[in-house]
Order: C-alpha cells, then sequence, then structure tokens
C-alpha cells in the first residue's frame, strides 16, 4: 500500500533538502550545487538565500567563486537567471534548451524578426559575444550593423534566449555592481556543453526538492512530458502519495524527517526557488499568499517562513546610516514567534546592512 504524506510531512522533507531545517555546515559553492542553483533574478538573492542556508555564511567567498568561473549567472530553470556552479551550467543548460525556444518564439520579439535567418544571426552573435563579453545594447548595435533596417533589440534578445550565456562579472558579484553583460557559456567557461540528461536532472531535482510528482517538477524547470523519464527512473525510486491522492516520487536515501521537527524562522529573499518549485505549493505557501505572489503584489519583498510555511513579507529600506527591516505578518503570530522573528531579522539586517551604525526592525500589525 503506498503511504500517504501529509502537508506537514511534504513540508519537513522539503526544508530538509533546502537546507532550511538547520543550517549546513558546507561551502557556498557546494551548497549551490546541492539546491540545484538559486534564482538570480535579483543578483543578491542567491547571497540572503545562502545566508539563511549556510552557517557562517561568507558573502565574499562566493562572489570570488563568481570572479574565477567557478559559479556563473545565466538563463536556465523556466528560462530565467539563476546561479549554478560552472558545471551545472554545462550540464543543465543544454537540457532546458528547449524552455529557452519555447519561450522566445512566444515573445513579442520574434514578430519582428518574420523572414530573418535565426540561424545565421545565432551564428554571427556567438562569434560576437566569444570575441568579448557584451551588453544586450552592444550585441544588438553589433547585430544590426549585419541586418540593417531589423530591429536591433529584438536581434540581441534572439541571442541570449536561444544561445547558452552567462553574465559576467562585476554583474552579481557581493559588494559590487555592473552592466548584465553577456557571453557565451562555453566561451566563458572554456569548456563544451554536456549532452543533455533529463534523468539525471531528475534526480538532482527529488534530491532538493522532493517528494514532488511529475508536475512538480515540470513546474520547477518548465520542461513538458517529464512522465518518460518518471518511468525509467520508477525502479529506483520510492512512491508515495500525498493526501489528495496524487502519485509523488522520491530518492531511497533522501531525509524524510518526521513532521513534528521544529522549523526555525528563516527569510529567504524576494525570489527563491523554494516559492517556485512545485506545482502544488500549499506545502510552504498557503494558496492566499501564492495568488497574491503570482499577482506582483509581493515585488521587491522577501518572505519569511514560520514554523515552515510563509507567514510574513519583508522589506529593507536605509537612509543615511540607518537601515530598517520591516516585516509584515500574514495573519497572526504568537508573542514566541515574534521574538523570533526579530531576532532572526536583525542578525539579517546586520548581513545585509553591515555599513549602517543604527539598525530597526519593525512588526507591522497583521495584514488580516
Amino acid at each position: 500500500m503506498t503511504a500517504v504524506l501529509s502537508p506537514r510531512a511534504l513540508d519537513r522533507a522539503t526544508l530538509a533538502r533546502q537546507l532550511l531545517l538547520d543550517r549546513a555546515e558546507m561551502e557556498p559553492l557546494a551548497a549551490v550545487e546541492h539546491l540545484v542553483g538559486m534564482q538570480a533574478q535579483v543578483p543578491t538573492d542567491p547571497y540572503t538565500g545562502l545566508w539563511s542556508r549556510v552557517r557562517s555564511f561568507d558573502p565574499f567567498e562566493l562572489g570570488h567563486a563568481i570572479r574565477e568561473r567557478a559559479a556563473v549567472r545565466g538563463p536556465l530553470m523556466r528560462g530565467t537567471l539563476h546561479l549554478v556552479s560552472a558545471n551545472d551550467m554545462l550540464r543543465l543548460r543544454p537540457v532546458v534548451q528547449p524552455v529557452l525556444e519555447r519561450a522566445f518564439a512566444s515573445s513579442p520579439f520574434i514578430r519582428s524578426l518574420d523572414g530573418v535567418d535565426l540561424e545565421a544571426v545565432a551564428a554571427a552573435g556567438r562569434a560576437i559575444l566569444d570575441e568579448r563579453p557584451r551588453t544586450r545594447v552592444e550585441l544588438g548595435a553589433s547585430l544590426g550593423e549585419r541586418w540593417p533596417g531589423v530591429d536591433e533589440e529584438p536581434l540581441a534578445y534572439s541571442i541570449t534566449f536561444r544561445l547558452p550565456v552567462v553574465q559576467v562579472p562585476p554583474r552579481g558579484v557581493w559588494g559590487e555592481r555592473g552592466q548584465a553583460t553577456w557571453a557565451t557559456a562555453e566561451g566563458w567557461l572554456g569548456e563544451p556543453l554536456a549532452d543533455p540528461d533529463v534523468d539525471d536532472m531528475v534526480r538532482r531535482y527529488l534530491g532538493g526538492f522532493g517528494p514532488a510528482s511529475v508536475m512538480d517538477a515540470q513546474a520547477w524547470c518548465g520542461l513538458t512530458k517529464l512522465g518518460a523519464s518518471f518511468e525509467r527512473l520508477r525502479p529506483e525510486l520510492r512512491v508515495f502519495a500525498d493526501e489528495a491522492g496524487r502519485e509523488l516520487f522520491d530518492l531511497h536515501d533522501a531525509p524524510r524527517p518526521d513532521p513534528d521537527t521544529p522549523a526555525p524562522v528563516r527569510f529567504l529573499p524576494e525570489y527563491d526557488n523554494l516559492l517556485l518549485a512545485h506545482a502544488d505549493r500549499t506545502r510552504v505557501v498557503a494558496d492566499d499568499f501564492r495568488r497574491r505572489f503570482t499577482a506582483g503584489e509581493t515585488r521587491n519583498r522577501g518572505t519569511v517562513l514560520v514554523d515552515g510555511t510563509v507567514r510574513c513579507l519583508w522589506g529593507i529600506e536605509r537612509e543615511g546610516d540607518t537601515s530598517s527591516l520591516t516585516v509584515e505578518p500574514i495573519g497572526r503570530l504568537s508573542k514566541t514567534d515574534v521574538a523570533a522573528v526579530q531576532a532572526e531579522g536583525l542578525d539579517l539586517l546586520s548581513f545585509l546592512s553591515p555599513e549602517t551604525s543604527e539598525r530597526h526592525i519593525r512588526i507591522e500589525p497583521s495584514s488580516r
């Protein structure tokens, strides 16, 4: 008989995989690989995410890895920017390439390129970026010289969607700023892309986010028709069900803690894969909050886990030598929870605003 996992059991299992039950004694790059990459549309998001997951996290160590090309930022799962190890960029990008190509084919840019030989554009774009990294504006200008009369912006976007590319430093390096400047992944890393291995990616996903369904995995990466991969892997996987009867898969040796395991308060960045990695996200996010999240109401604010689920939003403001962290609870918090949120929030504020001498945290009245 198939074992049924409650939402709380799924929550604790996922938090354990995500290093959110207890901070890990792990090097930053090893943690990034364990997590199968980190959402990185906002360049500082991976640093906040790792601070909540890695004990004694040193942001300069991760920044050094990016400078040394051991870690890179580029379009991957769901077509969005992720921070991954160099090795994972070479392994994962070929698998999710159809996601990027599908996104470009359905974008408004494609209408401006009707009749243009996109393969010729891709070849020219590769040569331009391998010569030296360029911003999209610079890339578009160079391509426009070869395709006069064609809108330069769609030409540039065709390259950053259709070719495996990365953003180069100083973009994404802790304490530094820089324009989004692109290079080809192979040119920047000096190694060829690996052959696509969907089954390996599914195993990695389950290790970081399981137990999970086929639909969950597809929501995480953006690919379709992953059922065939799960069927190939079925003999080596454990099979569970959720309370709705959906089939869930998992690695045999992956942690599945007791549902009563305590879950500490954790602050997550605006975009965190924990909130984006399942079709059914009720293990960590209530449906009413998910609707606010997908509608963009939470833009520029992170989330706070209390007892393992999203219970607050947070944001930071800086003025002169003062930094303030504001927390908006979603529902009522106990006095114990409030104290834990305040303590963790002040520690986060010290991490994110070390240059300010005055730091304050404010917990607003509940939003409902």
